[in-house]
């Protein structure tokens, strides 16, 4: 047992430099590569995630703005009906005024039209009495000048 633990002990000393070296190479790939290498993942993943973030928020402002724009739009219309409307109302007046103007222009022309045909009648009437007494007479002169055969 005894020369086991020998060539234990030996075999323990002999790793002892080997250990050394691996440690030695651990904290060197460590500090050479293994941190550069960190660095750069680190920075790539913070680019990577920086692009994400800024292109989210750049979706979520233009969004915004579409949504603005929308608004706008919609606003814009609502007006622009509201415009039509009060137009059409406004030409929906004029026109019912120029109607009613036409209708009190026609009764008062019908008015007159009937007052100046009551005048004509009557004075035709008169003309009428006039000439019948004078007819009259004439007729009398025909059938008294008219002999008998």
């Amino acid at each position: 047992m005894e020369e086991t633990l020998r060539a234990l002990t030996g075999l323990l000393l002999e790793a002892v430099p080997t250990l050394i070296i691996v440690l030695l190479l651990h904290f060197y790939l460590k500090k050479v590569y293994f941190q550069p290498v960190e660095k750069v993942l680190t920075a790539r993943f913070e680019a990577t995630e920086g692009a994400r973030k800024r292109a989210q928020e750049s979706l979520e402002k233009a969004s915004a703005m579409a949504a603005e724009y929308d608004e706008a739009l919609r606003a814009a219309r609502n007006e622009l009906y509201r415009e039509q409307e009060e137009f059409r109302q406004k030409l929906q007046q004029e026109h019912e005024q120029t109607l009613k103007e036409a209708r009190e222009r026609a009764a008062q022309m019908v008015k007159e039209a009937g007052a100046q045909l009551e005048a004509e009648l009557a004075a035709s009437k008169e003309a009428l009495r006039k000439d019948a007494g004078a007819l009259s007479d004439q007729i009398v002169q025909a059938i008294l000048s008219r002999r008998p055969a």
